[in-house]
């Protein structure tokens, strides 16, 4: 399973990227007005700051718009900043037909916004390269994220689609785990809940007594 880090915080990326496990970013607009990046120019200039740090890793970048011409302007801009660009498209009508328009012009792109099977089966068919269940969203809403990535990754597996699937909207180190379990491609997170794989109390012990008895020898 690949680790993305869900954030437009350069920081954290280069934390991430220096403990070795980082294979890509994922961003939203939310994530870009928490670090103050404001207007084309300055999002633009972010996304290529993000790339450099990156290397060849995916960084999926969204789109704002919501109608289908819109939608295709603005992911063209995006893809052009670097090959590792993959334009995020929100689950909606226009954001479909802008999928296939995409994968048509040899774009690739992650479908955003997922709260269904069905969602997942429309993103596939129409040929993104990722699909982003929010299941920690779903959970909120007192149902079961991760046996939506189960549902999902059974159904591609029958189907043969090539789609990978991106468990978004992570919690916490359990929900990454849970996912690992059954089937996802790749979770982005915030690295918080990446560090919090590191943490075992028998480890902290262990640890502390090998550095105890260490100092006697």
């Amino acid at each position: 399973m690949k680790f993305f880090i869900d954030t437009a915080n350069l920081a954290q990326i280069r934390e991430a990227h220096d403990l070795g496990i980082l294979d890509g970013v994922t961003t939203n607009p939310s994530l870009m007005a928490k670090e103050g990046i404001k207007g084309e120019a300055a999002i633009m200039q972010h996304y290529k700051d993000i790339c450099e740090i990156v290397g060849s890793g995916d960084v999926s970048a969204e789109v704002f718009s919501t109608d289908f011409k819109s939608i295709i302007e603005e992911g063209q801009k995006l893809a052009a900043i670097d090959s590792n660009i993959v334009v995020k498209v929100p689950m909606i009508k226009d954001g479909i037909k802008a999928i296939k328009w995409f994968t048509d012009n040899s774009i690739r792109t992650n479908c955003t916004l997922v709260f269904s099977a069905g969602q997942a089966i429309l993103a596939a068919k129409a040929g993104a390269k990722y699909v982003s269940p929010f299941i920690g969203r779903i959970d909120d809403s007192n149902w079961d994220g991760v046996e939506l990535i189960a549902q999902i990754a059974q159904i591609y597996s029958v189907q043969g689609f090539k789609t990978e699937i991106l468990a978004a909207s992570i919690r916490s180190a359990l929900h990454i785990v849970k996912c690992a379990e059954v089937g996802a491609d790749v979770c982005t997170c915030p690295l918080d809940s990446i560090l919090g794989l590191l943490k075992h109390p028998l480890t902290d012990i262990g640890l502390a007594k090998f550095l105890e008895d260490a100092k006697k020898m």
